[in-house]
């Protein structure tokens, strides 16, 4: 009897993840699969005028070695200057960076341009979304933007923002973000792989059908919709998601804009204790929107379930961390039914497949920037891949175990500017 259950629960969870696997290989190739998806997410071709002024918001802490070189790329990026405002915004005991940011202004200040500021706030919680709570305020131009503290924006993101609000009369738009520096680590590869798929192909489906996790940056917000919904949610950990589905929840339509000249180019985390706290933060933070039932808002059934689905995905990651070793191990070491024995592998075999589908990511990634998909970076991700999913399961497990606790303080990402060095390459192949 005890067997007869165990296979029983192996059936069961092998079909759900093979089910759940499929689906997000179809999420991954959304855009490739239809036509008109591909053309929506594509960039204009021709920018209108600038109409529209925008108010920056950098939140930064511990940034001291990638800040100066954020706020010259915005202030110099191709938009009138009486257009643009920016806000740094640091903890007060972050003297680091506010240093290093005043250090900037008062050189832009030199050069004529004084639309810079640096807003610090003394009080708790020290994260992002409390930040952009405290420069809200102070802003004044039509449409608020973030970047985080590390991002090298495109010169003419500015002009392409202002089209497509211009144009389609949306109140929201996301564009892309794109992790470089694909060679750094055994991770890397994997790392940027996620991004180019999520960016490029599943937030068009998820903003097509009206129920959209947004991004942490390169998102731009008329600023009364902002103040309409008072704000960020300053106790979450992906307040950027939270915000996406406040969004969707009203009914709001999502732009979402994809183009590889046009993207936001950002690093992947330096080592592996950064990346786990990374994703872990990440997870939390869904099991925290989750709890918080801002889905159960949405209008439509489909809209519902699409929330859903995204925010337990981190649960299903743990329950796949946990499954696989067990299912290979079933398979080579145990003697099971012929049946059990293909169905536990079902799921392994989806991985296959993703991983496949991620080869060939790698190559159109690094064709798109101007890189080079060598064999070795190949081979790599190939051995790594198995690594990377436990990687996956244990951040997951371990966001569990903090939302358990009752623990939500924000676990602070390292940057170091990795990214700029693979521009940098990119740019002198080109040259």
């Amino acid at each position: 009897m005890i067997v007869a259950i165990i296979y029983l629960v192996l059936i069961v969870v092998s079909i759900l993840l093979t089910v759940q696997s499929a689906h997000v290989l179809y999420l991954m190739l959304y855009t490739w699969d239809r036509a008109d998806a591909e053309r929506k997410a594509r960039a204009p071709d021709e920018f209108l005028p600038p109409q529209i002024s925008f108010s920056v918001l950098l939140p930064a802490r511990h940034e001291e070695d990638v800040i100066q070189s954020t706020i010259e790329r915005v202030v110099r990026a191709n938009y009138p200057a009486e257009l643009l405002e920016v806000f740094v915004i640091c903890s007060q005991d972050d003297d680091g960076t506010i240093k290093k940011a005043e250090e900037k202004i008062d050189d832009l200040k030199r050069k004529g341009l004084h639309n810079v500021r640096v807003v610090v706030f003394d009080d708790q919680p020290i994260n992002k979304p409390h930040g952009l709570n405290t420069a809200l305020p102070h802003t004044a131009n039509q449409v608020v933007t973030i970047f985080d503290a590390e991002d090298d924006i495109h010169p003419e993101i500015f002009s392409l923002v202002n089209t497509v609000m211009v144009q389609e009369k949306v109140k929201v738009v996301q564009a892309g973000v794109q992790l470089m520096n694909y060679e750094s680590n055994w991770y890397s590869t994997l790392n940027v792989l996620e991004y180019f798929f999520w960016f490029k192909s599943r937030l068009h489906y998820h903003a097509h059908y009206g129920s959209i996790p947004l991004g942490g940056n390169t998102v731009f917000f008329a600023r009364e919709l902002l103040l309409r919904l008072g704000g960020w949610d300053d106790r979450n950990l992906t307040e950027d998601a939270d915000m996406g589905l406040r969004i969707s929840a009203m009914g709001e339509r999502v732009r979402v804009v994809y183009d590889d000249r046009y993207v936001t180019k950002e690093e992947t985390p330096p080592t592996l204790g950064h990346f786990i706290r990374q994703r872990t933060r990440w997870s939390q933070g869904f099991m925290q929107t989750l709890k918080k039932g801002t889905w159960k808002k949405m209008p439509t059934r489909k809209q519902r379930w699409l929330a859903f689905y995204v925010l337990v995905f981190p649960r299903g990651q743990a329950l796949l961390g946990i499954y696989l070793p067990i299912s290979l191990g079933m398979i080579l070491i145990l003697k099971v039914p012929v049946l059990i024995a293909l169905c536990s592998y079902l799921p392994v075999l989806l991985l296959a497949a993703h991983f496949l589908v991620q080869a060939v990511g790698l190559y159109e990634f690094t064709g798109a920037h101007g890189l080079e998909a060598s064999p070795k970076a190949l081979v790599r991700m190939a051995i790594a891949w198995f690594p990377f999913q436990m990687v996956l399961a244990y951040a997951a497990l371990r966001a569990m175990r903090r939302e358990m606790l009752g623990r939500h303080d924000w676990e602070k990402t390292q940057h170091v500017g990795a990214h700029r060095a693979t521009t940098e390459e990119a740019e002198s192949r080109v040259g």
